[in-house]
């Protein structure tokens, strides 16, 4: 019951949290500086950014963090799908 209850909560934040970033690199193509909208992204995403930003520096003029994070996350996803045995 609870590792069910916990797989689903691991489900549903990879789903938002990816979500969340694909919206976030979208709007940093498109939006405009102040938007509120896209700061309570930046807010919202930057914890799990910030540190893979520090192990994997950009190349090139190209943020590779979005999309480490977003490999990671899927990683958790079916790593945590294996363990529980779901």
């Amino acid at each position: 019951m609870i590792a069910l209850l916990l797989l689903t909560f691991i489900d549903l934040f990879v789903t938002v949290f990816n979500l969340l970033l694909i919206i976030r690199v979208v709007m940093s193509y498109v939006t405009k500086p102040g938007n509120p909208f896209y700061g309570w992204l930046v807010g919202l995403t930057e914890p799990l950014l910030a540190p893979v930003r520090r192990v994997l520096p950009a190349t090139a003029g190209i943020d590779w963090a979005p999309v480490a994070v977003f490999f990671l996350l899927q990683g958790l996803q079916y790593l945590a799908g294996r363990l529980i045995g779901a």
